[in-house]
């Protein structure tokens, strides 16, 4: 067997290794996310239509394989699996759970499973700080950001916004459950020494007042219906893809980071599609907006819908790994790969 055609060992990089690989790198993961935006703008990856496992007697739940692969000069290929269990939550654990497999380019073993829920939640921050820092750039510095949900996610996008460097005059909080409004308004309180954090009674009311609003909530339906809660044009970081109403998607310069990706699966920009025949309300795309190809106007809302792509993490993936590698991080699986002589049977097995 050439070296060119050796099978990788392969490695397990368990959560607290990506972690501690990722945890103060918001910059950093926010370039690697845009270099992949622009690589998937060239046609440098491959990133087929995500798979969704629905459950007929768990209707709230799925799981997503997202498969993909990135050329450039780290080229991988890979798949993500992550689940979707809403439900989870009223048991004390997070809603989501993933893993991320690497693929060798050369022979296609894969060589790492690492865990990816973090991975997951650090790609959908940095596009959206990859997003925010793009399409702001014709935009008044921003007042207020507004956090609609408040989970993990919502955690992740306000470490990569911060990482920005344009601090807002103060923020507000939302979500529907009391508890964890004024848990995550303690953490931005920790996170922003003297930047006042509000919390606030309503979706309504954050709406009206945000320059920059951030939906990171598990809604499965529209529910921000009104045009005119959006009439000063906020910036809408639309992570969660199904909080805003046609009314509302239709009123607004709409960017998304994959046409096709996004048009699907009952997302608001979907439900648009389904209602007007037609994709004429959407404006372009991330990509379209880097490249200075798409400019974002500065008096109407501007809605940036990511239906994430798993080119993202890929990108992200790879990177965690290599910086694993580096410091003696990775955890082998000695004899994962058996039989790897196609000319001879398995001993155990005799000869078929």
């Amino acid at each position: 067997m050439s070296e060119q055609t050796k099978v990788p060992q392969f490695c397990v990089v368990p959560g607290s290794t990506v972690h501690e690989v990722l945890d103060g790198r918001q910059t950093e993961v926010i370039d690697l996310v845009e270099a992949a935006y622009r690589l998937h703008g060239e046609g440098h990856t491959v990133n087929p239509p995500s798979y969704f496992l629905r459950f007929p007697d768990r209707p709230t739940a799925r799981i997503i394989a997202l498969p993909a692969s990135i050329g450039g000069g780290r080229p991988v290929d890979g798949i993500k699996w992550i689940s979707s269990f809403p439900s989870n939550l009223d048991h004390g654990i997070p809603r989501a759970s993933a893993v991320l497999i690497l693929n060798d380019p050369a022979t296609g073993y894969p060589y790492a499973c690492l865990e990816s829920s973090i991975i997951s939640a650090v790609r959908t921050a940095a596009s959206a700080a990859v997003a925010a820092r793009a399409l702001g750039e014709n935009r008044p510095a921003s007042g207020r950001v507004g956090y609609l949900g408040t989970g993990l996610i919502a955690r992740h996008v306000h470490s990569y916004l911060a990482a920005l460097g344009r601090a807002p005059r103060e923020y507000a909080v939302y979500d529907r459950s009391t508890e964890y409004a004024h848990s995550f308004a303690d953490h931005l309180r920790t996170t922003k020494d003297g930047t006042p954090v509000y919390v606030l009674d309503s979706a309504e009311e954050l709406v009206r007042s945000s320059d920059v609003i951030v939906c990171a909530t598990t809604a499965a339906t529209p529910h921000l219906l009104e045009r005119s809660w959006f009439a000063h044009h906020p910036l809408v970081l639309h992570v969660s893809l199904r909080d805003l109403g046609t009314d509302v998607i239709l009123d607004s310069f709409n960017v998304v980071d994959d046409v096709e990706h996004v048009l699907k699966a009952g997302t608001s920009v979907h439900l648009a599609e389904q209602r007007t025949g037609g994709r004429d309300f959407l404006d372009g795309t991330l990509y379209d907006v880097l490249t200075g190809a798409l400019k974002a106007p500065a008096d109407r809302t501007v809605v940036f819908s990511p239906f994430g792509l798993g080119v993202l993490d890929l990108t992200v993936g790879e990177h965690v790994h290599a910086r694993a590698q580096e410091g003696g991080r990775l955890r082998p699986v000695d004899g994962f790969f058996h039989d790897l002589d196609r000319h001879s049977a398995p001993r155990s097995e005799g000869v078929r």
